[in-house]
């Protein structure tokens, strides 16, 4: 079947609820939930191709029985490619596989009963694991939140709600402007949204709710024209990487309904128009759709989504406060089996002009990217051999004519340890380094990097000018990083390995799918082709400014318009 946009006559989201989606294969390449919750909608939604299908009923059974096999005995699931009797990844699953049950009960199609009831019991053989397990990133908590919530509505154990409580008394881990901690717009974003919609009305806590306003309300602002999310600067695996708002349709939808948010509708016919594939067991919208009939259609009517606008987030977010709090933390920085996430409410910068988009943020290798059309600039670093890698940018705020980054890096060296603090071992035979103490060494010649940047909107494009005054002599790299899908003509440019070029001096032409950059700009300082420590892709076309400090280098980029094109 193919996929429809929204139907403008029936504002109707109903098409998904019947899509035929993975049903060439009893082992569908998206796991075993996610084809089962596939499964279930097309088994029980009239009008399907497969409604009451008894040989799809058949492979489902048998599905269900494969799920009790692959569980443990202690209740959980072991993924295989990453965690191991994984209450969080359990916790994914039951989402999903509880509302599948729901669904299978709803329908009561008695070819279906034995695998609804196999389903049943791995949900309730999950309840010890969750009421006890911890998770290992953000999300996670709200995960299980979710789940607990699911598993109360269905079995009623009070220990699920209690549970769940100790999760929720840890507090929301969002910016003012919508941020969560992972800063993740393709993937972990509308995860900890659909499940904090899900954990407030099972649990009764319609506060959980304003999390997920702010987390959408900023969504509507990290959306390119061609409707693909920003990434450039996630704290998970997307970032950099092709994702639209298609995983944010169920959020948005359910909080347009709950709301009467025309902004959220909007979104969500958005979301609902990129759709490829219901999506994974625990976010499957024709399963949802046919528990809340409701959802199938539009809650109102929708507005016009921004498109012309500058927006600088976190701007007021006192993260310099939240940092130096941290030394009282106890973890002494340290976490493990996840991260940390110190680039929690880094200021982001938005400008949208109708098909230009432009990125500008905080805390990551990247501190700029443009896309003009299908023209894209995927981001410029600068890398120095001070500490060897990228220097992310640590502020950003607003200035005359556009925006300044500044990045600091100290690095320095370390007297010997006090003759009073040493271990036992150093007056041994052997004596290990790693057993000294070497937080107690006295820091000295401390020295300091600084890199600015100037972010200048023009009439025609921007202009980045980038300076670092010392160390004397450090060498440094600037890269700009275009898209492999267009081509770059003029300038002076010389080979720097694979998917690299020197960029010397002159302006270059650099053009996909009728969109056009100019760039004006170039060094050639040093001839040294990567700095250490600073992987840059190969999948790019990549342009490589080498520069010695002190330095200030310009780059020009004007946005060609399209008759001109």
């Amino acid at each position: 079947m193919d996929r429809q946009d929204l139907d403008e006559n029936s504002r109707s989201y109903g098409g998904i609820v019947s899509a035929e989606y993975g049903l060439a294969s009893p082992n569908h390449s998206t796991g075993t939930p996610t084809t089962m919750a596939i499964w279930a909608a097309s088994l029980c939604q009239p009008g399907s191709p497969f409604y009451r299908d008894a040989e799809l009923a058949g492979r489902f059974a048998l599905a269900a029985r494969y799920m009790l096999g692959a569980q443990h005995e202690d209740g959980t699931i072991s993924p295989g490619w990453t965690n191991f009797h994984s209450p969080p990844d359990t916790a994914f699953v039951v989402v999903g596989y509880a509302q599948v049950y729901q669904l299978l009960a709803q329908d009561d199609w008695a070819p279906l009963r034995e695998a609804a009831s196999d389903v049943r019991l791995f949900l309730e053989r999950t309840i010890p694991a969750l009421v006890t397990g911890g998770v290992h990133t953000p999300n996670h908590r709200w995960v299980v939140s979710a789940a607990l919530g699911f598993l109360h509505e269905l079995f009623g154990t009070p220990e699920t709600v209690r549970r769940a409580e100790q999760w929720i008394a840890e507090g929301m881990d969002i910016t003012p402007d919508g941020e969560w901690t992972e800063r993740s717009n393709g993937i972990y974003n509308a995860v900890s949204d659909i499940m904090l919609v899900h954990a407030a009305r099972l649990l009764g806590k319609p506060e959980l709710l304003a999390p997920v306003r702010a987390n959408l309300r900023m969504m509507l602002y990290l959306v390119h024209p061609n409707g693909d999310v920003v990434t450039d600067y996630s704290g998970r695996q997307d970032f950099g990487h092709k994702h639209d708002l298609s995983s944010y349709f169920l959020p948005y939808a359910m909080m347009a309904r709950l709301d009467g948010d025309a902004e959220f509708q909007a979104a969500a016919d958005l979301a609902y128009g990129q759709l490829r594939h219901p999506g994974s067991c625990p976010t499957n919208a024709a399963v949802r759709l046919l528990l809340d009939p409701s959802l199938q259609e539009q809650a109102v009517q929708p507005a016009a989504l921004p498109t012309d606008y500058r927006k600088l987030l976190h701007a007021d977010f006192p993260r310099q406060q939240y940092l130096v709090a941290m030394e009282g933390a106890g973890h002494n920085g340290r976490i493990y089996h996840s991260r940390l996430h110190p680039d929690f409410g880094a200021a982001v910068a938005r400008v949208r002009n109708g098909d230009e988009s432009v990125t500008i943020s905080a805390e990551t290798p990247s501190f700029f990217a443009l896309r003009h059309g299908a023209a894209r600039l995927l981001g410029v670093q600068v890398a120095t051999y001070f500490a060897p890698g990228f220097v992310p940018m640590n502020s950003l705020i607003e200035a005359e004519g556009g925006y300044r980054l500044a990045g600091e890096q100290l690095k320095g060296y370390y007297g010997p340890v006090a003759a009073g603090r040493l271990p036992a071992t150093a007056g041994e035979a052997t004596s290990p380094w790693y057993l000294l103490p070497h937080h107690l060494r006295e820091e000295t010649h401390v020295q300091r990097l600084r890199v600015e940047v100037d972010v200048l909107e023009t009439a025609d494009g921007w202009e980045l000018v980038i300076r670092s005054g010392e160390p004397e002599d450090a060498m440094a790299q600037i890269s700009v990083i275009l898209a492999a899908d267009g081509e770059l003509t003029g300038g002076e440019l010389a080979p720097a390995g694979e998917g690299k070029q020197f960029w010397k001096s002159g302006t270059l032409r650099y053009e996909a799918g009728g969109g056009v950059l100019e760039l004006e700009g170039g060094a050639f300082a040093h001839t040294a082709g990567f700095v250490r420590e600073a992987n840059l892709p190969t999948d790019c076309q990549t342009l490589l400014l080498n520069v010695v400090a002190p330095f200030e280098t310009r780059i020009r980029i004007r946005t060609v318009p399209r008759a001109e094109g």
